[in-house]
């Protein structure tokens, strides 16, 4: 009797006896962006894979390997509120996000269950895609473009819409000296203002791609360059008339005040959150009701867990969550987990549709991973897949930045006073 018991237990893992030992890091690349793959190696012969999001160092996960070495991969929160504060907004919170996916395969695997049980369990067996669209001048011809994704299944289309449009174009856009030629300066700063002709020329360039691909399908909209709110509003109040989706990230997230007018101004939802660190600071935009959507990167957000809880904090106020996701399949694995796990979940994106050999970079998984338009949510153990194809994988490392899981000791001794308070 105790044999057969045995036969179906995973003998080779003790999780309360399970411990981290190593660190190691591989650089990829043309994902189509940058990545830096991290795996967490144990006591117990099990490894798990975590990712750090594109335009993010390699360093921001190796300085954390000391805070985390001796620990118990499956105490996910207590780890994480070690090294939470090690992470901020935009890309510098890629080393806490990619610790924080890496033990989440970790335990899924010592437990024998996928990662979505370690965020509560899921609310669906498959999670809808959406793909970017590279653009082109010519409005049917980007409509045409939408349709054959419509052709190869996907049900949710987005594409950009702004300025880069109209530069050339006389009399299109107002600007002082140089704001043009820069995208370091935020949107309020730069005095870029649209003119009615813009207006005009975006408005029949989205009536062109309406015209190619109906409306049967939602179409958001992205990419609107640093123009000053009332641009914003006078555009989106031009556009509304095509009933898109959201429009995304028309202004930096960080003014609350001045989401909150565009979204009152305009009958489009709004959207915004990419490049957010944690919970605490969508709240703003929460409470406000100044978003519509919020749309989180897990390898910004601070991984599956917190990205679950961000979208359970906007489920309260009525707003939906969209997924913003760029990078290799082992990221774009834990983004299924989240979305399967969290009730208000609407879309998560993908960039890497056209790259070939994006879907051989792992095994044990789906192929391709989006098929028809969804992603199926995986049943195996931790993210769901059971190795890398070194192969293909070795075809996506990146020669500036040579590492591909070499040793690591020079960061075992790492150390300062971490404590925040006395």
């Amino acid at each position: 009797m105790t044999e057969k018991l045995l036969d179906k237990i995973n003998t080779n893992s003790s999780p309360s006896q399970l411990r981290i030992t190593d660190m190691r890091i591989a650089n990829l690349h043309n994902l189509p962006f940058r990545a830096a793959i991290i795996r967490l190696d144990t006591n117990q012969g099990i490894s798990g894979y975590g990712e750090v999001r594109d335009g993010a160092s390699a360093t921001f996960a190796l300085m954390l390997k000391s805070r985390i070495i001796g620990e118990n991969p499956c105490n996910i929160d207590k780890i994480f509120r070690k090294i939470k504060q090690f992470g901020f907004h935009g890309r510098q919170g890629g080393g806490v996000c990619g610790i924080e996916m890496a033990l989440m395969d970790l335990a899924g695997k010592a437990y024998g269950v996928p990662a979505y049980m370690f965020a509560g369990g899921k609310f669906r067996d498959e999670v809808l895609c959406y793909c970017d669209t590279d653009s082109v001048k010519d409005g049917t011809e980007m409509g045409k473009r939408l349709k054959a994704r419509m052709n190869e299944g996907f049900k949710f289309l987005k594409m950009d819409v702004g300025i880069g449009l109209l530069k050339g174009i006389k009399d299109a856009l107002i600007a002082p000296p140089k704001m043009l030629e820069t995208n370091s300066i935020m949107h309020p700063f730069t005095g870029i203002q649209l003119t009615e002709k813009g207006i005009e020329i975006l408005v029949e360039y989205v009536a062109k791609v309406r015209a190619e691909i109906g409306y049967e399908v939602p179409l958001a909209v992205d990419h609107f360059g640093h123009i000053g709110l009332e641009s914003c509003i006078r555009l989106g109040k031009a556009l509304d008339k095509f009933s898109l989706a959201w429009y995304e990230d028309m202004i930096p997230w960080q003014f609350t005040n001045q989401f909150v007018r565009l979204s009152q101004a305009v009958d489009t939802p709004i959207c915004t959150g990419e490049d957010i660190y944690c919970k605490e600071d969508f709240l703003p935009l929460l409470e406000s009701r100044g978003v519509a959507v919020i749309h989180p990167d897990l390898a910004t957000s601070g991984g599956i867990l917190e990205t679950k809880k961000i979208g359970d904090l906007a489920q309260d106020y009525g707003v939906a969550m969209a997924m913003h996701f760029a990078g290799s399949p082992i990221s774009g694995l834990a983004n299924v987990h989240c979305a399967a796990a969290t009730e208000n979940f609407l879309v998560l994106e993908n960039h890497a549709v056209d790259i070939p050999r994006w879907n051989d970079i792992l095994e044990g998984m789906d192929k391709p991973m989006i098929q028809d338009g969804f992603i199926k949510v995986p049943e195996t153990p931790g993210l769901g897949f059971t190795d890398i194809n070194v192969e293909a994988f070795n075809e996506f490392l990146d020669p500036d930045r040579p590492m591909n899981f070499e040793s690591t000791e020079t960061w075992d001794k790492e150390w300062s006073w971490d404590r925040l308070w006395s």
